[in-house]
Formats: structure tokens, sequence, C-alpha cells
């Protein structure tokens, strides 16, 4: 009988695994690249196995169990199309639940209580539960969504960046740095836009943050967008006795103290991360193999 299931966070920038029992103690962690299904599916897949073979070794275990344990998989793009399901079939574990990253967010902020989250890091993503019922909005990918995620900032700032070139609008710092790192030639913005995946532009997001709270006027405008499609979002779930809302993921801090109060007011400290709902969805996904309850 399987005593043990892995948790697998697909992150846009990196892959994040750990092994558990039955009853949630995590025996073992591991890191590989990123995971974005949406626009890397094949190395997406070598990342998850490769993040779910090093927690194995971490816990002292054969890294070949792959093959015999189960495992809940939380990646961004599991809700588009059937890409889900492809992955389910292509991966190696005895039994494999994809899941979208806003689900294992949820149950690590919340556990299995109400309330609201948004996830914040190379993408964006919101769900919430009430009585039981979850239901989520977002998540649709930076090209065409994921409103305030490191990847939406870091295009956003290139965007502006050639807008400031072109003299269409007035410069600042941060263009200025943007235009000097790529030697002042705008082609090779466009060049590096056209080559990138979303981890690529995400890595601008901290520089947005940073010139924001200098008050440079670009850096400013990027980031107020951004909360404002934050508060839109929020309010679009939100419900009179909603009892709390979570943030998560890389730049959930830097948004705390620029939401609108009347969400400030419900905010409340992540119980665990994305990793840690993955996880206590593996150990539910081991406890119902195992017919038992802890």
């Amino acid at each position: 009988m399987t005593e043990f299931a892995i948790g697998i966070d697909g992150g846009g920038t990196s892959c994040r695994a750990a092994v558990t029992d039955r009853l949630g103690k995590v025996l073992g962690n591991g890191k590989a690249g990123a995971a974005n299904i949406l626009s890397d599916l094949e190395n997406s897949l070598v990342n998850i196995v490769a993040s779910a073979r090093e927690a194995l070794s971490d816990a002292g275990l054969d890294p070949e169990l792959v093959h015999a344990l189960p495992a809940v998989v939380g990646t961004a793009g599991a809700n588009v199309g059937d890409y889900g399901k492809r992955i389910e079939k292509a991966l190696p574990f005895a039994n494999s639940h994809v899941v979208t990253d806003a689900t294992i967010a949820l149950q690590g902020a919340l556990g299995d209580a109400d309330g609201i989250i948004g996830a914040f890091g190379t993408g964006s993503v919101y769900n919430a539960r009430r009585d039981g019922k979850i239901w989520g909005i977002g998540g649709w990918g930076f090209v065409v969504g994921d409103q305030a995620s490191g990847a939406r900032l870091g295009r956003d700032l290139l965007e502006r960046s050639l807008l400031a070139h072109d003299k269409v609008q007035p410069p600042s710092p941060i263009t200025e740095k943007i235009m000097a790192e790529f030697g002042g030639d705008p082609e090779r913005i466009v060049e590096f836009a056209h080559a990138s995946k979303p981890k690529d532009f995400a890595r601008y997001a901290p520089m947005v943050f940073e010139h924001a709270e200098r008050e440079d006027v670009v850096a400013v405008g990027i980031v107020k967008t951004a909360v404002n499609a934050i508060a839109e979002s929020l309010d679009t779930l939100l419900w009179p006795e909603c009892p709390a809302i979570c943030l998560l993921g890389g730049l959930s801090k830097a948004y705390h103290p620029r939401l609108a109060s009347r969400h400030k007011a419900l905010l409340m400290e992540p119980k665990g991360d994305v990793l840690r709902g993955a996880v206590e969805l593996a150990a539910k996904l081991l406890q119902k193999d195992m017919g038992s309850t802890p």
C-alpha cells in the first residue's frame, strides 16, 4: 500500500515539489525549472518530474518511486482546453491529478475554510470558496490576461519604454534604465519580447516596484494599473459576509499596502503557501486511495 504522495507547485519561474505522508507531513523537497504549460509544455513536463525526483531523493527515497506514487500537480493553464488531461496522461506518476495553480493556492492559504485568494507571481489568478463551493477568475496567461502579474508588469514596462523612446509619452528614470540595458536600441527590445517566456518578463517586476517607491511616474502608473485590476477582480468575487482575503506569491507583499481599504480590512495572512496547498491535496488523495482519514 502506498504510504507517500507528491505535491507539486508548477510555477512559471520554478517548479517545486514535496513528498508527503497521509498526514501532510513533508518528508523531502525538490526544485526544478519553470513549468508554464501554455508556453512550453515539453520542458514543463521535464521539470515537473525532475522536481519530484529531487524531492524523493531529499526524503531518502528512491527517485524511481515517481512511477509508484500518486501526485497532485498545480499549474497555470490546467483550465485551458485539454492541457490538464494531456499532462495527466504524459506524467509517469501512478495516479496524476492536475489542477490549476489557483486550486492549490486556495488550499494552501485557507485550508478548507471560506474566503478569497489572489496569487501573484509570474502569472496571476484568483479563487474563492463559499459554503464549500469553489470558483475562480483569471489565470488566462499574460498575453491576454494575468493582470498585475510579474510578467505583465515587465511587459508593460517594456511597452512604456518604447513609447518613451518614440516620444509618444514622457521618459522617466526607469524607461531610461531599460533603454540603456538594451544599448539604446528599440529593435533589441522587440527581439527580446518575441523570444522571451513569461518568466523573462517577470524579472523586471522588482525594478517596477523599486522605482514606484521613488515616485518614478512611469513605474507608479504601471503599479496603479495593476492595483486597479486587483481591486476589480476582488470585487467580482467578494460577497457581504466574506471572512478573509489572502494574497499569495512573490509579489503579494508589494501589493498589500496598495490595496483599497475595503480589501485591506479583510486581509489575512495565508496559512501556507502554494506548495503547501499541493501537499495538502496530495495527502487528501493519499487518504482517499487508502480508504481512510487521519
